[in-house]
């Protein structure tokens, strides 16, 4: 059982691993827009949208909404950079859930959710 932190510090490294991927997969080859682009994913006010989405539309399961809150709901040491707190948390237990899926192997529910994801920020 990890601590939200935990969770959320890899969740973080998977989806901005997965967004590189994507944007390099799309084509993109400069790395300054790389970069820019990749900041529309991995911004605190997209994956707080997104999570916000899955919680109204219940996309979530038990177990995810739990180790969303979690990751919500964890003291952090760091303070947002270009967002709000509460945005900045929703954006951790969003981070929460993807580091719990990574680390329990559960690779077809996060290639689930990162589908949506990838629709939800490009407006598909």
């Amino acid at each position: 059982m990890h601590s939200g932190n935990v969770l959320a510090f890899m969740g973080d490294a998977v989806l901005s691993l997965q967004v590189r991927k994507h944007l390099i997969q799309k084509g993109i080859t400069q790395t300054k827009k790389l970069q820019e682009t990749s900041t529309k994913y991995v911004s605190a006010k997209a994956q707080a949208d997104f999570v916000s989405y899955l919680l109204e539309h219940e996309l979530l399961s038990e177990q995810e909404i739990t180790i969303f809150k979690r990751g919500r709901n964890a003291k952090s040491q760091t303070m947002a950079k270009n967002a709000d707190m509460i945005t900045y948390r929703l954006a951790t237990g969003l981070e929460a859930v993807w580091g719990h899926l990574f680390l329990n192997e559960e690779t077809e529910r996060l290639n689930s959710l990162w589908l949506l994801f990838v629709k939800r920020v490009e407006g598909k």
